[in-house]
């Protein structure tokens, strides 16, 4: 039976992360990299997908799951009358001199219990055959799959059964056993001794303490803003400096329905506002390292300053999006995607982001080079010549290009920021034709976007919908917080689209076209937390601390969430998601300074 989305821990190593469920199996995991083919995905093709089990047999145990304080170090415990199990999981961080290996420890902390291990890696999504060889002392099996080789090494003796390692294995109080799966160094076979394990442990969680300890915030919610940071730091890419916007792909947004996309790759939009959320708690050294990719892909730019909406990790962009036609899917709900199609569509709304990330990154320490600089000139002359070209934005519809509130403010954004950066390094621009139609387009968004009917500023030129993205306008500081339109949009927003502390990014009622797909989806949490922060800085602080507070109660048993939260309190789509933490910390960051009355601290 496929665990929801919410019953995981997520742990990973700056390549790739796993999710690891209550249940002690790990059910997603792909390899090498986070955008590589799945071996696990049993969460996404429950009879033949490939996992990790390591299960006590404590059929009535209650399960709890936690990780050791900031870090990505995850424990299940098994907590029965029986006995007690606890699992320990984690990965070799990249840069820590330590090979890449998932490590798992089993350890009975009371009575005598019997653990069962399978081992059943399903090669480049389920579809290649692969081969299992034991080695001569029984205790590490190899698996291999047209070029790609994993190797699972036990501290037990395992054996081979229709290709996956299994074994099984009794422990008593006080004894433990490890487990490690890499790509295979044959020479090493110590991977899984105990000695190995302990000190790869006690190394992996000094890493990630120190760096947790980097962090800025020390205000309330701490715990919870530590919890995001080390999940957006798990979407992050050691080797290249992007940042993904979710850990896997096919989750859905509606039960058993399509809404189900491939989000394990570096959205312009979604990178920089995670680069913002970094610079929110003082991790500049993972802005600056963005910066240094988005640098490395936009040498490729396009003579008239175009940027892809989405890359690949290592910044290519073969992102075909194919149906993987043999996945069951989460709970049925089909088609699984891989790729995404929305790589091809038009979104004016990156430059705006992109600008914002690269003027805070410049103002808290990555200086803008000169040949960024160059690109950056480019990309404001692409944002002049097509402000008022219809895309398909934010929510990436697939139902035709619109006229689309965001992505002028975006439009809006970049002008200004661009600005902003020439005045303050005196680099060299037609900042007076910049201003021209940064001034044109805020002057087109009270003509065309402010409904008087709705009181509201709407989604699209002419129409009647409203669109919660425009939460943003006063977190860019295209409108004050406080003046008349925004408070009137603001509470069409709480009365149209909010239910108690949730926010829906749009409507999609029946019969409703609002994006081209069937179905319903839940709330979106980011806009639950944009929301919040709105209503912070338009001065209802109670309000606002009481929502917050609330939202954090929508969050998984370790502090996690996914893109959206569905009618019955539920995760909903790809886990964990950036955009989600990062308004987070955003919302947090906010809160906690103002309540403290300390307005010195301020972008």
């Amino acid at each position: 039976m496929q665990l929801p989305i919410e019953d995981h821990g997520v742990i990973g190593d700056l390549r790739t992360l796993a999710l690891v469920g209550l249940d002690g199996t790990i059910d997603y995991l792909c390899w090498p990299r986070l955008d590589s083919p799945s071996v696990f995905a049993t969460l996404l093709h429950e009879s033949d997908g490939g996992c990790f089990e390591l299960a006590p047999d404590l059929p009535d145990a209650r399960r709890k799951q936690m990780y050791l304080p900031d870090t990505n170090v995850l424990l299940t415990r098994f907590l029965a009358e029986d006995g007690m199990v606890e699992i320990s999981d984690f990965m070799n961080v990249a840069g820590s001199d330590l090979p890449q290996r998932l490590l798992r420890r089993v350890k009975v902390l009371r009575g005598s219990v019997t653990i069962r291990l399978r081992c059943a890696p399903r090669f480049d999504y389920a579809r290649a055959v692969h081969d299992a060889t034991l080695s001569d002392d029984g205790r590490r099996v190899s698996f291999t799959s047209a070029g790609t080789r994993l190797r699972l090494s036990a501290e037990t003796d395992l054996r081979i059964e229709s290709g996956a390692a299994v074994a099984t294995f009794e422990l008593s109080a006080g004894q433990s056993a490890c487990f490690a799966l890499d790509g295979g160094d044959e020479s090493d076979t110590k991977a899984a001794e105990h000695a190995v394990v302990a000190e790869a442990f006690k190394t992996t969680a000094s890493w990630w303490r120190d760096w947790s300890d980097r962090s800025g915030y020390r205000g309330r919610w701490r715990g919870e803003v530590s919890r995001s940071a080390l999940a957006l730091k798990l979407l992050t890419s050691a080797e290249f400096g992007s940042i993904a916007a979710a850990g896997t792909f096919g989750l859905p947004e509606t039960p058993g329905g399509e809404r189900n996309w491939d989000y394990r790759y570096t959205w312009i939009r979604d990178a920089a506002f995670t680069v913002y959320g970094f610079l929110r708690v003082g991790h500049v050294a993972e802005a600056s390292s963005f910066i240094g990719w988005l640098q490395g892909v936009t040498r490729e730019l396009c003579s008239d300053g175009t940027l892809d909406v989405m890359y690949r990790l290592d910044g290519t962009n073969d992102l075909e999006e194919t149906e993987l036609k043999h996945f069951d899917g989460h709970r049925g709900a089909t088609p699984v995607r891989i790729g995404n199609a929305a790589a091809d569509q038009l979104q004016l709304d990156i430059y705006g982001e992109l600008l914002d990330a690269i003027y805070l990154a410049d103002k808290h320490g990555e200086r803008v080079s000169i040949e960024a600089w160059i690109n950056i000139r480019k990309m404001l002359e692409f944002v002049q010549r097509h402000w008022q070209v219809p895309d398909e934005g934010i929510w990436e519809v697939r139902n035709g290009k619109q006229e689309l509130l965001f992505s002028r403010l975006m439009c809006w954004v970049a002008l200004d920021r661009g600005m902003r950066l020439a005045g303050k390094r005196s680099l060299p621009g037609p900042v007076d034709s910049w201003r021209h139609t940064r001034d044109e387009i805020h002057e087109d968004i009270h003509a065309n976007f402010w409904n008087e009917q709705r009181g509201a500023f709407v989604q699209s030129k002419g129409s009647h919908r409203l669109d919660a993205s425009c939460l943003l306008m006063p977190l860019v500081r295209f409108i004050a917080p406080r003046d008349p339109r925004w408070l009137s949009t603001l509470r069409a927003i709480g009365e149209d689209l909010t239910e108690d502390s949730l926010v829906y990014r749009y409507s999609t009622e029946e019969g409703d076209d609002a994006d081209g797909l069937d179905g319903v989806e839940g709330t979106f949490n980011m806009c639950s937390f944009w929301y919040i922060e709105c209503l912070g800085r338009a001065g209802d602080l109670e309000q606002a601390r009481f929502l917050f507070e609330k939202m954090l109660g929508y969050a998984n048993h370790v502090g996690l969430y996914a893109e959206e939260t569905g009618v019955a309190g539920e995760q909903l789509g790809n886990f964990p998601q950036a955009f989600t933490h990062l308004a987070l910390i955003s919302a947090a960051h906010y809160l906690d300074r103002t309540l403290g009355d300390d307005t010195s601290a301020s972008f």
